[in-house]
């Protein structure tokens, strides 16, 4: 079982090009490279920036970040199906 070093929803900064932003996916690689999909904040006129994936050893957790409720994987919400007919 893979342990991965950053928790999703940590606040991050890439130590070789200063990216930052929130932890918001991770994945292992069959070559074992860990790595994380970071996530920056909207720019100030509201316009989405792109995602960028990192390798665990260049980033640095740099705030608490944010915490999401949790849910079962793999599908919606309880509550957010359709109803089955």
């Amino acid at each position: 079982m893979t342990t991965f070093k950053y928790a999703l929803g940590k606040k991050v900064k890439d130590t070789v090009t200063g990216f930052e932003g929130i932890i918001t996916g991770r994945i292992e690689y069959i070559s074992g490279c860990l790595q994380y999909a970071v996530s920056p904040p909207v720019k100030e006129d509201g316009t989405k920036r792109e995602g960028e994936w990192f390798d665990e050893q260049r980033l640095e957790v740099t705030g608490d970040g944010v915490a999401l409720p949790s849910r079962p994987a793999g599908g919606p919400a309880p509550g957010d199906a359709p109803p089955i007919r």
